[in-house]
């Protein structure tokens, strides 16, 4: 099954990138990227969530792509970015150092983006809040449906009371080495139920469905090690820039107590937005209320004068 599986139509099929290029990491991974937009654009840079690839960005791409320059890439092992040749290449620690070289990549010195990132892309922004690289680009973040700990302990897809047994049962789930295989009608109910919020459409869970299946099982086992011992509390306070919060009541991969402790615990939180019936795919769910809030924080946070220093 291609890697690159997903909807070749409608508003979640990716439109074809401006240009493309590789951001080389600090262990030398090699990261695929892809620029969308006019060059002398406000900049965004969106990264995505475990098991996904840039496809889930494409409502966003859609949306922003006239205005502004939107930089999307694959995390490493997913889409078009090679997986970690061993177990050091599966850390936030790499997750950093691959934002780092994206936004080296793609952004002049000291030109500033707003920077959102999904699931674990927000686990990849965090992790990456206290470098110098990050706060150079940085002018402000958006974190959606995303945690900073305790991840399989708060999870909720296992239907059972918090505690010892669920955890067990959700660690098993998460971690399992299972092959997804072809995107059926089962495999759609049981990905909707588990990522999406209850009154989801068939076209949003099918463009979801397609994307987490493509994902190596490799892959999605290494990163899924990684998620359960998350520890990045102590760096949500690093992150020194404006930052917005979204997330779903309906999410029970990263329940919304997440997104509140994120919020109560950032230095400059500049809102927190509670998405009814809305589960962890927030982007694919509701791509007008996430799309809305990257133009608010880039028309307050960047500046004409920022676009053009960049130039």
């Amino acid at each position: 099954m291609s890697r690159l599986t997903h909807v070749v139509d409608g508003p979640y099929a990716p439109p074809v990138a401006a240009r493309e290029l590789t951001a080389v990491s600090a262990d030398g991974a090699r990261i695929h990227v892809e620029v969308h937009g006019p060059e002398e654009a406000p900049a965004v840079v969106l990264a995505h969530g475990w098991t996904c690839s840039t496809a889930f960005w494409a409502a966003q791409v859609r949306a922003l792509g006239a205005d502004h320059r939107v930089i999307v890439y694959d995390q490493r092992g997913h889409g078009r970015s090679a997986a970690p040749v061993d177990r050091d290449g599966y850390s936030t620690r790499a997750l950093a150092d691959d934002l780092e070289a994206v936004l080296a990549a793609t952004l002049a010195p000291g030109e500033k983006a707003v920077i959102a990132g999904h699931s674990m892309g927000g686990m990849t922004v965090m992790a990456a809040g206290g470098r110098a690289g990050f706060r150079e680009h940085a002018a402000a973040v958006l974190l959606c449906s995303t945690g900073s700990s305790g991840l399989v302990a708060e999870s909720r897809v296992v239907p059972l009371r918090a505690g010892r047994t669920r955890t067990r049962a959700t660690r098993a789930v998460l971690g399992s080495r299972a092959p997804l295989g072809p995107v059926t009608p089962l495999a759609r109910r049981i990905l909707k139920y588990a990522t999406m919020g209850p009154g989801s459409a068939p076209d949003k869970v099918e463009a979801c469905a397609r994307i987490v299946h493509a994902c190596p099982r490799d892959v999605r086992y290494g990163w899924s090690h990684v998620l359960e011992m998350l520890q990045l509390d102590a760096e949500v306070g690093q992150l020194q820039v404006p930052t917005a919060v979204v997330a779903g009541l309906a999410d029970r991969l990263t329940p919304v107590v997440h997104a509140r402790r994120i919020a109560a615990a950032l230095p400059q939180c500049v809102g927190l937005t509670e998405l009814t019936g809305v589960g962890h795919m927030t982007p694919v769910e509701a791509p007008e209320a996430v799309t809305k809030r990257i133009r608010e924080l880039v028309g307050t946070y960047i500046t004409d004068v920022q676009v053009k220093e960049g130039a």
